[in-house]
């Protein structure tokens, strides 16, 4: 881990790149209002713009000092403080505008709600991850309206209950395995991780003597918060405006899952026998210093220190050497590009999986139970 340096975080100019994901909401307008070529613009802005900016300006290794008092980085949180209601505006906007927009054709239309599914995906569940792990209840509240918007509440639960404490073992269904394409994944995260989450809700419950259907069980919160989007895209523009929007959530959901599959493929803690694992160390996720990417993803791919400090709000994530955590060769906008590709991936990564083993485990010889999460699930 690189030394903190002295940044001046309660300065404009240092919080001002987080900012950049509001560009988005510019972007969006200029596609309702121009159509035809302008509607890729929205995954452009994301995906190609940033991952040139990363070719740019390269790596950034500096760690803010971790100990920063939280009004020096207001200016950095409050962008995901006020996403909500500007994303929910644009969603609805658009639920209401596109339907009845007859100089649109239909794959523009399509191609419009893909790009608001880049928005709630990239953006809306990245910042609700970052707001969920925070003890304000208007922050875990505004988590929870962001993943309505896609449809996939239980993500809170399944992030804090099972990822958070299981990752890197074979309970954990977003850690993928080695060898493991995407393609193979997604349906299986898809299935898993619904049963996976419902189960630690109902577990906790039991844990305070409650049954499943007591009130406190969020799942009735994500039901009702579900529910009242599903009648709300109706109520804006009929069974097509219903149509988008099923669309873009699963856009955003298969977003979410890639930057899953990306930031703990092939990597996994250590049995140390009868169900027991290692603690969590940065050495188990990926880890990426870009830039740009960085500035956009809130320093999400600063994954490592996430998952070691989990309660470390984003600015002041740190990010390591290839000593002590794995590097990833890319940002997160082109890894996912490879990972869409997996013989591609594959060529790309299960090398550096293999070095990391190396690095990190030279004494394990047999890998195999750890290729297919055969160990034995954590107690």
């Amino acid at each position: 881990m690189t030394t903190p340096t002295n940044t001046p975080y309660a300065a404009v100019g240092s919080a001002l790149p987080f900012w950049l994901s509001l560009g988005m909401m510019p972007v969006a307008l200029i596609g309702l209002g121009v159509g035809g070529w302008a509607t890729a613009l929205l995954p452009l802005y994301s995906w190609g713009l940033f991952s040139v900016l990363d070719a740019i300006g390269g790596l950034n290794t500096a760690n803010a000092d971790p100990q920063t008092e939280e009004e020096d980085i207001f200016l950095h949180t409050l962008v995901t403080q006020i996403w909500f209601p500007l994303q929910f505006v644009l969603l609805c906007g658009m639920l209401w505008y596109v339907p009845r927009a007859n100089d649109l054709g239909m794959a523009e239309k399509i191609m419009l709600f893909f790009g608001m599914g880049v928005v709630s995906g990239t953006i809306g569940i990245n910042y609700s991850h970052e707001l969920m792990h925070q003890t304000s209840k208007l922050e875990r509240w505004c988590a929870d309206l962001l993943l309505a918007t896609v449809l996939y509440s239980h993500f809170r639960s399944e992030h804090l209950r099972v990822h958070h404490l299981y990752v890197a073992t074979p309970r954990d269904p977003v850690s993928a395995r080695y060898n493991e394409g995407f393609h193979r994944f997604f349906p299986r995260v898809l299935r898993q991780c619904h049963v996976s989450a419902w189960r630690a809700e109902v577990a906790m419950l039991a844990r305070r003597s409650r049954p499943w259907y007591h009130r406190t069980n969020p799942y009735w919160r994500y039901a009702a918060l579900q529910g009242a989007m599903i009648l709300l895209a109706y109520a804006l523009g009929g069974w097509m405006a219903l149509g988008l929007f099923l669309f873009q959530a699963f856009v955003a959901i298969w977003q979410l899952e890639l930057v899953n599959y990306i930031e703990h493929y092939g990597l996994t803690r250590r049995h140390l026998g009868g169900g027991k694992y290692e603690h969590v160390l940065p050495r188990h996720s990926w880890n990426a210093a870009h830039r740009a990417s960085n500035w956009l993803l809130i320093n999400l791919q600063r994954h490592s220190d996430h998952h070691y400090k989990p309660d470390r709000r984003f600015p002041l994530l740190q990010t390591y050497s290839a000593a002590e955590a794995p590097q990833l060769p890319y940002g997160y906008s082109v890894m996912s590009m490879i990972a869409m590709v997996p013989p591609l991936w594959k060529r790309v990564m299960n090398p550096r999986v293999r070095a990391w083993r190396k690095a990190f485990y030279p004494d394990i010889t047999d890998w195999h139970a750890y290729n297919k999460a055969l160990n034995p699930l954590p107690r």
